[in-house]
């Protein structure tokens, strides 16, 4: 599976196995803070957040990453002279709210890392709008902007350039229990919630793209927009989704951030469960575009990219139009997609005709 991915820089099989030989050491550390009254939920582990008891209440934790992203908007800076530094920052906190809100918690404190390869780069008319594209992902959040560090890491990342990162801290509500695969039932509904565009997975792929077609970023699409433009719009954050259906009683049982792995990512919980769905999101151009250019199989591309699709609710049996009507009272579209069953781990993509089995997202 993966691969345009893979010829594009990007393999999951060795990203996950070494992922997983870290996640082995990472479990033997949970009892470590106990004699300070800290437990960790070791049901978190391989989760999009870890989450932590202190004296009763849970919060959750997270650090993501904005991949390179930063590349796309200063090449296409460059090219039209237009700055969408602000969205990538924007992108990034993205990133890091909708793994964190997939345990159910709510953002408190987001800090930033924006590393660069020298000094000078603070010196761009876009170095600012990384501040602000970071604030405005907060105010969306509900989150403070805590702080966090600029390093400046010459030989390591190359001058010009930017890696922009965070972590962030979220709470679960009191009275209320961190979503967890535990929680799955058959029966549960699949509602998926609409992705805009690319978010902050395949980025590297969008570069490969870019650099074979005659006028790169600047080719257009069947729209008029540009392939530059559109790679760059801004991720949705899902946090308000969450945040309104842990006021529904026992409605929301699981979470996931559809990112890397594409629809893979709605067979993450730890369980021997199917995943069916009958129905898929719209596909965004840019999505649609990238897919023709590197002629990947539908198997492949929903495999790889999120093809419409940014987030995945699992909910109780029956209830799966209230989250969508409560989706979209917020600005999301969003539609019951497929069903949660009895039988051995697998997603089974009625639309496409495609089965992936649990090998298939060995993140664990």
């Amino acid at each position: 599976m993966g691969n345009s991915y893979e010829k594009a820089g990007v393999n999951y099989d060795i990203l996950d196995a070494a992922k997983r030989e870290a996640l082995l050491l990472a479990r033997q550390t949970a009892s470590y803070p106990a004699g300070q009254g800290v437990m960790l939920d070791e049901s978190s582990f391989g989760e999009s957040a870890t989450v932590i008891d202190v004296a009763g209440q849970k919060l959750a934790f997270v650090l993501e990453c904005l991949g390179t992203k930063s590349l796309i908007a200063k090449q296409y800076f460059e090219m039209s002279h237009e700055d969408r530094f602000e969205d990538i920052a924007y992108d990034a906190v993205a990133a890091i709210v909708n793994d964190l809100i997939c345990v159910g918690a709510i953002p408190m404190v987001i800090n930033a890392y924006f590393a660069t390869g020298s000094s000078d780069f603070y010196e761009n008319p876009y170095a600012f709008s990384l501040a602000r594209g970071w604030q405005a992902a907060c105010k969306d959040s509900g989150a403070a902007w805590g702080g966090g560090e600029s390093p400046t890491l010459s030989g390591l990342i190359k001058e010009g350039a930017v890696e922009v990162a965070g972590s962030a801290v979220g709470k679960i509500p009191n009275g209320l229990e961190p979503l967890s695969g535990d929680r799955l039932e058959p029966g549960d509904d699949i509602v998926l919630i609409y992705s805009n565009g690319m978010h902050t997975n395949g980025a590297s792929l969008a570069r490969q793209i870019a650099s074979q077609l005659p006028d790169s970023y600047l080719t257009l699409l069947d729209s008029g927009r540009t392939f530059g433009s559109a790679v760059l719009d801004k991720s949705f954050i899902y946090q308000d989704v969450v945040a309104d259906l842990s006021t529904k009683g026992d409605i929301l049982h699981y979470a996931s951030h559809i990112t890397g792995h594409g629809l893979r990512k709605i067979m993450r919980a730890d369980r021997e469960l199917t995943y069916r769905l009958h129905t898929l999101t719209p596909v965004p151009e840019v999505l649609q575009f990238m897919v023709q250019q590197t002629e990947m199989s539908k198997e492949e591309a929903y495999a790889t990219l999120n093809m419409g699709a940014g987030f995945a609710l699992y909910i109780s049996a029956g209830r799966g139009e209230e989250a969508v009507l409560a989706a979209e009272a917020l600005g999301h579209g969003a539609i019951v997609a497929g069903k949660v069953e009895e039988g051995k781990k697998c997603l089974i993509v009625e639309p496409i005709s495609a089965t992936y089995g649990a090998e298939d997202l060995l993140i664990r």
